[in-house]
């Protein structure tokens, strides 16, 4: 009798709970349901990385009922609502058993259904605890049971169980099916055993469970799916699962994303995340997902191959790396690995947006700037030995990389063969201010001055990042003309900025991609040579502390860095056996189905048959700007082939300072002509100020202070070079005994 009035008083209490008919549809919960990460994508859609934007819940991505284990669905539903598949939303025999069971104090399992619970998590009033840390009050039960009506008049079974799985919390922080499987076993839930489904269903009822407590639920469920033999060892197994949810791995784990899962371009997500964190209007939730402009499998491809060589670098003190690869025509960034990950002792850092010095990279644009300024072609004559430059703190001394010299060599070999001395003089011809303005002009983060770094800056002593380094090469790519790269797809296009000349940039291309020039340093097969046409250039640091290899194709510009997070010089490590290697694997891949063809030669260049006279360098063709031309080089006179001559030294923009207290004459300053060997002595003259200074290719001045401005005329009076420098402190004092004559 006592159950029959207790069923009736439940069927009353059901057409009175109206308010749960406002449960949402599936679709709805569906489509409301956020991961509390953030999902970076790849340009087809795949996701390469999560960075956690939640911090109230660890929630994954919504997992459907199909890829769930078929083990954890058996488990759940024995555990929690044996006749799941049978009730309509209330188990009625359940209820009786329970109320049954309570009249006569004895323990039973409660008479929630899944259906119930649900109707519990998808609303707020029938899943807040009563007073005083109490179970849900009897209005409470009674929604639930109103809601699941609701829900199993308008949902199927399999959307109810499926809403279910990734709605419950599980233990700590752990939200939904996702969430729980990666943090605790480091897989998808569709990948759980037995075991695992055990364990995940136990902590159901009991989240905060000790592991013991877990374990013999677990074992007890296990023994209901007839798999009695799965509890050996569970214990164990169940502590150690249960380590990675303590408040010790919550706390260090606090800002990684909910997937434990190893992801595939962590840097680059980061930046996007954080980038998108500060565009976003106040208020405004940020976006689900975000779409880069990645590739997923050249990423993979580039990790595996920088992975791969540091290891075959072992004991060699090298453990870093990082590689990008940017698309010429459209800029979008296809691969952009930022560490070498497990081998790196420092796999957080950024490696491909941390600042390092440039080396020998910064060359390419040096000397494209010089033929710019037809100071130089790729037939001029260079001298590749010892020279001591005057600065302000001494002599700046430059060394080749293997201090060794070549004596008079040609652009084309100074440039292809990486020598320094060469790259010096012809900074000091084209100045570092000037140089300096086109390097921040291509997008390099130089905060200094051009006479901060004076003339090493033609060696690379300015620090770039990879990224920016990569993209600058990228407008060698394109004719010398510059674009920011793109990191996430539908970011604006911003219009390309005539950087280079073209006919300048053709050049350099022409020069970085002839593997004959390279050979005196490089050899004929080395990883710089590859089966299509490229143009590459290495680059190592002082000390052997960063090791670069940049270069591209027709389509790609690929950028590759190697070194130490700690800033350690690595041992016996060049750009050809450090970097290089991954540059030539990365550029493969992208062209096994791809051809990379010359560029074609724009208007304002030509290419014309030279030889050298001694024997200096082969006869070959040679690509000039038009009006620079030359069929003949001669060791006597290299300057002048390359067409006007010009102020060697000072460089324009010198600053000298004057010391009151020595004598006039220790204090002259010279002024060189290049360009005039083997003419008469009085073929050029200079003026300073618009007045004459004197003839020859060398004169002497005694500087007065201010600024003044140099000029170099040839023998017919015209202007064909002119420098500006200025003089600082007090005029000079004529030595005291002189005065007193």
């Amino acid at each position: 009798m006592t159950r029959r009035l207790a069923l009736a008083a439940m069927a009353a209490a059901l057409a009175w709970a109206a308010p749960a008919a406002a449960l949402p549809t599936f679709a709805q919960v569906r489509a409301d349901w956020r991961s509390a990460d953030v999902v970076v994508l790849d340009r087809h859609g795949e996701p390469v990385g999560r960075v956690r934007d939640d911090f109230r819940a660890r929630r994954g991505d919504w997992v459907a009922l199909a890829d769930t284990s078929p083990a954890l669905r058996t488990a759940i539903v024995l555990s929690e609502d044996r006749r799941f598949y049978a009730h309509s939303g209330v188990d009625w025999q359940g209820v009786a058993a329970a109320a049954w069971a309570n009249l006569w104090n004895t323990r039973t399992r409660g008479a929630s259904t899944l259906t119930m619970q649900l109707a519990g998590l998808l609303d707020e009033d029938l899943r807040r605890p009563g007073a005083a840390g109490q179970g849900r009050s009897l209005t409470q039960k009674l929604g639930q049971a109103a809601g699941a009506a609701v829900l199993e008049r308008s949902w199927s079974k399999d959307q109810i169980l499926e809403a279910y799985l990734n709605l419950v919390p599980f233990r700590g922080e752990l939200v939904g099916l996702s969430a729980m499987s990666q943090v605790l076993f480091g897989k998808y839930p569709e990948g759980l055993d037995a075991r695992e489904s055990a364990l995940a269903v136990a902590l159901v009822r009991a989240p905060n469970a000790r592991a013991a407590q877990v374990a013999s639920r677990a074992c007890g469920i296990l023994r209901e799916m007839r798999l009695p033999r799965e509890c050996d060892g569970l214990e164990g197994f169940a502590q150690l699962a249960l380590l990675h949810t303590g408040p010790v791995a919550q706390r260090a784990a606090a800002a990684a994303p909910s997937a434990g899962m190893t992801q595939l371009a962590p840097h680059l997500s980061r930046h996007l995340v954080g980038e998108a964190r500060a565009q976003l209007p106040a208020g405004a939730a940020m976006p689900a997902r975000i779409a880069s402009t990645l590739d997923a499998r050249l990423q993979r491809t580039a990790v595996a191959s920088l992975d791969r060589h540091l290891r075959e670098l072992a004991g060699r003190n090298v453990e870093d790396g990082a590689v990008v690869v940017i698309d010429n025509a459209s800029g979008d960034v296809l691969a952009y690995v930022g560490s070498s990950g497990a081998l790196s002792g420092a796999a957080q850092v950024d490696h491909a947006a941390a600042l390092r010095q440039a080396g020998s990279t910064l060359k390419p644009f040096l000397y494209a700037q010089a033929l710019e300024e037809k100071r130089l072609t790729a037939a001029s004559l260079l001298d590749d030995r010892p020279v001591n430059l005057p600065v302000g703190g001494g002599l700046y001394v430059p060394q080749n990389y293997d201090h060794r010299y070549a004596g008079w060599v040609s652009l084309r070999a100074s440039l292809a063969a990486s020598l320094n001395v060469p790259a010096v003089r012809t900074l000091v011809m084209v100045t570092p201010h000037r140089f300096h303005k086109r390097l921040v002009a291509l997008g390099l983060p130089l905060t200094e001055a051009g006479d901060y770094y004076g003339y090493s800056l033609a060696l690379g002593s300015a620090d770039v990042s990879l990224l920016a380094l990569t993209n600058a090469y990228r407008a060698l790519a394109n004719g010398g003309s510059y674009a920011p790269p793109r990191l996430r797809q539908g970011a604006p296009a911003v219009p390309a900025t005539r950087v280079m000349q073209a006919g300048a940039s053709y050049v350099v291309a022409d020069i970085l991609s002839d593997r004959h020039a390279r050979a005196r340093t490089f050899g004929l097969d080395s990883p710089l040579t590859t089966r299509f046409w490229t143009a590459v250039k290495t680059g190592t640091s002082k000390d052997m502390r960063d090791n670069w290899c940049i270069g591209w194709s027709q389509h790609y510009t690929v950028g590759v860095w190697v070194g130490n997070a700690s800033g350690a010089s690595m041992r016996d490590v060049s750009g050809v056996s450090g970097a290089a290697p991954v540059w030539h694997d990365v550029m493969e891949a992208l062209h096994r189905a791809r051809p990379s063809q010359a560029p074609a030669m724009p208007a304002g260049v030509e290419r014309v048959a030279l030889r050298f006279d001694d024997g200096l360098e082969p006869a070959r063709e040679e690509v000039f700007l038009v009006g620079t031309a030359v069929r003949r080089v001669s060791v006597g006179a290299p300057a002048a082939r390359a067409g006007t001559p010009m102020i060697a030294t000072p460089a324009d923009g010198t600053v000298f300072a004057l010391d009151p207290d020595m004598p006039p004459a220790s204090q002259r300053v010279w002024f060189q002509a290049q360009g005039v060997a083997g003419q008469p002595a009085r073929a050029v003259s200079w003026r300073m100020d618009g007045k004459p200074l004197g003839r020859g290719g060398e004169v002497a001045w005694l500087p007065w202070p201010g600024r003044h401005q140099v000029e170099l005329l040839d023998a017919a009076g015209k202007v064909v070079d002119r420098i500006g420098i200025e003089v600082r402190g007090a005029s000079v004092r004529a030595p005291v005994a002189a005065a007193r004559r």
